[in-house]
């Protein structure tokens, strides 16, 4: 699926591959636009998401209670 303008992406379930993850979020803030994912994290799932962090060298954010000011 090849959707444009795409600024959100949401993950209620994590992906189970960095390599997944990355084609997830790479939808949203094509071409130098911004672009925010939201991911829903189960404890369960933390070791996953570290594993995605230390790979790309990046850190995933805890949503602030502002979300508006993401978009």
């Amino acid at each position: 699926i090849d959707v444009q303008q795409v600024s959100l992406v949401i993950n209620y379930d994590l992906p189970n591959s960095r390599e997944l993850y990355i084609h997830r979020i790479g939808r949203s803030g094509r071409f130098g636009r911004k672009g925010v994912a939201i991911n829903f994290v189960k404890n369960d799932d933390i070791r996953i998401l570290r594993d995605i962090e230390q790979y790309y060298a990046t850190q995933i954010d805890e949503m602030p209670m502002n979300v508006a000011d993401l978009i």
